[in-house]
């Protein structure tokens, strides 16, 4: 079964919870966002090449470059130098990266015992912080001297947090009680 559930499935679920009449009101995740930082090598392309690569790889999407919005001295950056890389995902893609994440990261991630909750903002969205990219089972392990950290962005329609919190725990997100 996919990770993001259907629709119906949804509403059965939650309707007694929050009061749903209609099966349109129960949440759904509307796009995962994939982001990452390139830090202080945005001069060396080769680094550059890679993390697009990897990310490109984990995501099975084309990566779009992010540049700098303005010109800092004390950071060496200029306007539209790169700083980092994302990609925003829809749809197909979209669930079986999120059942990816869920059945097959998430057990590879280093003494996880949950997400907190505390990273469901007020607009039911959350926003993940992994700290290495090499658990995802497409990333080469040999190469642990360029690893990356992603910030994994799930965007749903839920109206607040505790909708959003049941409807993440529904979908399978392991949250910490």
């Amino acid at each position: 079964m996919n990770a993001v559930a259907t629709q119906s499935n949804t509403f059965n679920a939650l309707k007694s919870e929050f009061g749903y009449t209609s099966p349109m009101q129960a949440p759904k995740v509307v796009k995962v966002v994939i982001s990452t930082g390139v830090g202080k090598v945005n001069k060396d392309k080769k680094r550059l090449e890679l993390i697009q690569d990897r990310l490109a790889t984990i995501t099975g999407q084309a990566v779009a470059e992010r540049g700098a919005k303005k010109s800092i001295a004390n950071f060496k950056s200029r306007e539209g130098d790169i700083v980092g890389y994302q990609v925003t995902l829809r749809g197909a893609k979209m669930q079986a990266f999120l059942d990816k994440l869920i059945h097959i990261v998430f057990p590879r991630v280093k003494d996880f015992r949950g997400l907190n909750t505390k990273a469901i903002d007020e607009m039911g969205n959350i926003t993940i912080g992994l700290r290495e990219h090499t658990v995802f089972p497409e990333t080469a392990d040999e190469d642990s001297k360029d690893v990356f950290g992603l910030a994994i962005t799930i965007s749903t329609t839920a109206r607040n947090k505790k909708e959003a919190e049941s409807f993440l725990r529904h979908i399978g997100l392991p949250l910490k009680a």
